[in-house]
């Protein structure tokens, strides 16, 4: 599980005074310890693998967040301290699609779903989403439905 890989992984930033490893380990094991404390239950709680992941993809979205905004308040220092905690993140997450294999995979939602046009994003956007499951982010999917369906119109 991802819990004990992080306890492993932490175990060795601190050995190899890893900062960045280290200080975003930390945070990942604190998100997950939080999303347990969320869902306990008169005891103890164990988070699925799927819960896990989409802690980190969480913790992810919030550094992609962090950047964007420390760029555009032009604080590239901080925008770069949070691309070094992404780059981190990102070993725990699955390997991301390339944008082939997502277009490929929102064409075939939009056949399945019967859409024609940007009226019917909402009914593509949930199904693209679970058939991506963490390999994309969501701003890429909406990105590629939208594209997609406008083609369409």
């Amino acid at each position: 599980m991802l819990k004990e890989t992080l306890q492993e992984d932490l175990k060795a930033a601190m050995r190899a005074k890893d900062e960045v490893r280290l200080r975003t380990v930390r945070a990942l094991r604190a998100a997950l310890m939080e999303k347990e404390i969320e869902l306990r239950q008169g005891g103890e709680a164990t988070l699925t693998s799927d819960q896990e992941m989409a802690v980190v993809q969480k913790q992810a979205k919030q550094r992609r967040d962090a950047m964007e905004q420390f760029r555009a308040a032009a604080r590239e220092d901080l925008a770069t301290k949070e691309a070094d905690e992404l780059a981190v993140i990102d070993e725990y997450l699955p390997t991301q699609l390339g944008e082939a294999e997502l277009e490929a995979i929102v064409r075939a939602v939009v056949a399945a779903t019967g859409a024609t046009g940007m009226k019917e994003m909402g009914r593509v956007m949930g199904p693209a989403m679970g058939k991506v499951a963490g390999r994309a982010d969501g701003r890429r999917v909406q990105a590629a439905v939208k594209a997609i369906l406008e083609g369409l119109g």
